[in-house]
């Protein structure tokens, strides 16, 4: 059994569709195929939630035209109107309409996981019916029924002994060689809609590999493979053709963008190997991720995290920064859901890099004013090197302004204005 993972990109449009069809019936083996959201979709959805919670009248309009959207590629791929899945559509859509003329829970995360859900819903639903419209008989199923997760909303938890049970029941069943599922969602015990975090489709496809035992994930992009560096913010960049899942998970927590950061457990423990290929280039060598004691990566790989924020905390008693205080810290950016990118600590000072989340982080440091003395700096890039030499060092840092730095022997960290 072999999983192929989809994102939005690759199913941005009707020919985007028949283009992943055409990678999927040139595979003759069992076929688990995970599909993200269509395009942007994640991102309109999660506009419209704001919107929604801000009592604000255009989330209407905004919903109006992520419907039109999809039905424009439903048209494009569906000739006939009295094509059934017109309805289904139809019907997703208007309960959404329904949910926004409702108040919302008031709980953000549930919320959150109930609609925006909603794009991989809407994305498999025509992708199966588009495959078997090709002669590629398949399977939809619902990852509430396969990927059973805690309520942890908007950052579920994985029930793997309950996963294991339910893929099994959901994708062995012989019946059919090509099954078809969302990524990035599942469902609690209770059958509520969870999501695995954001870009978590790649996850969903690890997990399923990790419980089926398949023999090999691909990840199809919008590019060859792994690349030295981000392509629309260099020139001169290389495809690395395989790296080891240790410098495959460094690179994604650092933050490369082509592998979600939990990924990689799932397939090295069972030492599945991972490919990254280019739906636009199917036949292409891509990268290969797996098992292997070979150094293999040596250049300069560069990451860039824009839209930065450094905070520094002082105790204003000038009192140490020991581990009592550092855990009562990590507990206020933990209930603010707010990720840290890059720490540093000294004595009396404590800094935290992190992708800037808006006002929630005003709201985080009013609650620690009455102990620490607060700055910040917004606007920043978090630059990282792996495998750094001078050459690379001097390439990033030249006429920046370097407010933070961390060294490895491999690794270089640089805060940057």
């Amino acid at each position: 059994m072999i999983i192929y993972k989809f994102g939005g990109a690759s199913v941005r449009s009707a020919e985007a569709i028949r283009n992943a069809a055409r990678i999927v019936s040139s595979c003759k083996e069992d076929l688990i195929v995970v599909v993200s959201a269509f395009g942007k979709t994640t991102n309109a959805l999660e506009d419209i939630l704001n919107a929604w919670y801000a009592d604000d009248d255009r989330r209407f309009n905004m919903l109006s035209e992520c419907r039109l959207y999809h039905t424009g590629i439903l048209q494009e791929l569906f000739k006939n109107p009295e094509e059934p899945l017109f309805g289904v559509v139809s019907g997703i859509f208007g309960n959404l309409l329904n949910k926004l003329e409702t108040k919302p829970s008031g709980n953000y995360d549930y919320d959150y996981d109930q609609l925006v859900s909603t794009g991989e819903l809407l994305s498999t639903k025509i992708v199966s019916s588009c495959f078997n419209s090709l002669n590629i008989h398949n399977l939809w199923v619902d990852s509430v029924k396969w990927l059973i997760t805690d309520e942890t909303y908007r950052e579920a938890s994985v029930n793997w002994e309950q996963s294991l049970k339910e893929a099994g029941m959901n994708f062995k069943n012989g019946k059919f060689r090509v099954h078809v599922t969302q990524g990035f969602t599942g469902g609690s015990a209770g059958g509520k809609r969870t999501t695995l975090g954001r870009e978590g489709s790649d996850y969903s496809a690890a997990i399923l590999a990790h419980l089926l035992d398949a023999s090999q994930v691909v990840v199809w992009k919008d590019v060859p493979g792994i690349l030295t560096a981000d392509p629309k913010l260099f020139s001169g960049y290389e495809m690395l053709p395989e790296l080891s899942y240790k410098d495959a998970i460094e690179l994604s927590f650092f933050g490369a963008k082509v592998i979600h950061p939990k990924t990689i457990k799932p397939l090295q423990n069972k030492n599945i190997p991972l490919y990254v290929k280019s739906f636009s280039n199917p036949g292409g060598p891509g990268t290969l991720i797996h098992e292997t004691s070979d150094p293999g990566l040596t250049k300069p790989v560069y990451i860039i995290k824009k839209n930065q924020l450094l905070i520094s905390l002082m105790p204003k008693d000038f009192s140490f920064v020991v581990e009592g205080t550092l855990s009562g810290i990590f507990a206020s950016f933990f209930r603010h859901r707010i990720k840290v990118n890059l720490i540093q600590n000294s004595a009396i000072n404590f800094s935290l890099c992190i992708d800037n989340p808006g006002k929630m982080i005003f709201e985080l440091m009013d609650q620690l004013k009455p102990g620490f003395r607060i700055l910040y700096n917004e606007s920043l890039d978090l630059v990282t090197i792996r495998h750094y030499n001078d050459d690379a060092v001097e390439k990033m840092t030249r006429d920046r302004e370097v407010l933070l730095e961390q060294r490895t022997r491999n690794t270089i960290r640089f805060v940057l204005r």
